[in-house]
């Protein structure tokens, strides 16, 4: 079984992994033990699926009526 849109999982597979947040350690390690800080505040790339769109273009069908 080949997959529809191989690029198009790849890139959404992508981002996805880039929506979570740092986990807890790399907040120890960067901030120490005493700051209480959440753990997405560290992270550049925050996506939401109400606020940011990622706009993958739809693959392209070909015309029936053509042929």
């Amino acid at each position: 079984m080949t997959l529809k849109n191989p690029k198009k999982k790849a890139t959404l597979a992508k981002k996805a992994r880039q929506t979570k947040w740092a986990p807890v350690w790399v907040v120890l390690r960067k901030f120490g033990m005493g700051k209480r800080i959440h753990p997405s505040r560290i992270e550049s790339k925050r996506r939401s699926w109400k606020r940011t769109k990622l706009h993958i273009k739809p693959r392209k069908i070909r015309k029936s009526h053509m042929g």
